[in-house]
């Protein structure tokens, strides 16, 4: 006589079996999207790092991710390293892994406006590429002039930008409005210096000529020059994730600041302040 089974019913399923089943049935909820916080030195990172609530570390080529959370919400520190190349390639690569909600990029830089001075931060409203010119024409023998060189965009020209009336002019990235109005609300909070908006300079040239300083100072309305923040919002503007700039002052050759690294701590506790105020606005919005 062959034995014919019952069809099972979720009734005679063994208990364990029916958690299991339900676990698979029943997604569990998906996490909110994260903030990233980048810095490009271990200067830059490791304060925000070490405030990280059960921080992981992950390493992916060279750059470096702490992922946890601050006040009960998903935040990345990331270290991008230096310069725009690996600005650009650490943010796309925290974009397509990550998706996160919103970028903050911050850390030093010099100051371009005499105006400010060491400690005193800079919100950039909007980041520029400084790295991207044409040079005028000069016989052999007549050396070079860097005030005379025509600024490229290279994101306006889809052939020749040094050819294209259209890319003569520097290319500029607007920071998100929603970032900028939660580090508006905290400037309070930061006592080391000034807070103010500014124009964040990138390229990878480091400029002690105060002539040319003051030609983008003046020109573009530069507040400070690093090497990685432009690089990083023109990324986030093309994959559409809301980004902000801030650096701090960690010198001023325009009017004597003398480089001091423990400004990069400083920087870290605003930013630490803005992301806590940013993530408190989200839970208000729910």
């Amino acid at each position: 006589m062959l034995y014919q089974q019952a069809p099972m019913t979720k009734q005679s399923l063994p208990a364990f079996l029916v958690l299991i089943f339900a676990a698979v049935a029943v997604p569990a909820a998906a996490q909110p999207a994260p903030v990233v916080l980048q810095g490009a030195m271990g200067i830059e990172v490791q304060q925000l790092a070490s405030r990280l609530e059960n921080p992981k570390e992950e390493n992916i080529g060279g750059w470096v991710f702490w992922r946890g959370s601050i006040d009960g919400y998903p935040v990345i520190v990331e270290k991008t390293q230096k310069g725009v190349t690996n600005s650009a390639a650490a943010t796309a690569l925290a974009i397509e892994k990550f998706r996160p909600l919103a970028i903050v990029n911050q850390g030093t830089a010099g100051g371009h406006d005499p105006a400010l001075h060491v400690y005193d931060i800079v919100i950039g409203t909007s980041s520029i590429s400084t790295g991207a010119f044409r040079s005028q024409y000069r016989e052999a023998g007549r050396g070079s002039n860097p005030l005379d060189w025509r600024p490229l965009d290279l994101t306006a020209a889809d052939g020749s930008a040094g050819n294209d009336p259209n890319a003569r002019r520097i290319a500029r990235f607007q920071a998100d409005e929603r970032l900028l109005a939660v580090a508006r609300r905290v400037k309070s909070t930061y006592t080391r210096g000034k807070v103010v908006e500014g124009v964040i300079a990138t390229s990878d040239v480091w400029n002690d000529e105060i002539d040319l300083i003051a030609r983008f100072h003046n020109e573009y309305g530069t507040s400070a020059e690093e090497m990685e923040t432009a690089s990083a919002a023109q990324v986030a503007k093309q994959l559409n994730v809301p980004f902000l700039g801030i650096r701090v002052l960690s010198d001023n050759i325009t009017n004597g600041g003398g480089y001091d690294p423990k400004t990069a701590d400083a920087c870290e506790e605003y930013v630490y302040q803005v992301v806590k105020a940013y993530i408190s606005g989200l839970r208000a919005a729910r």
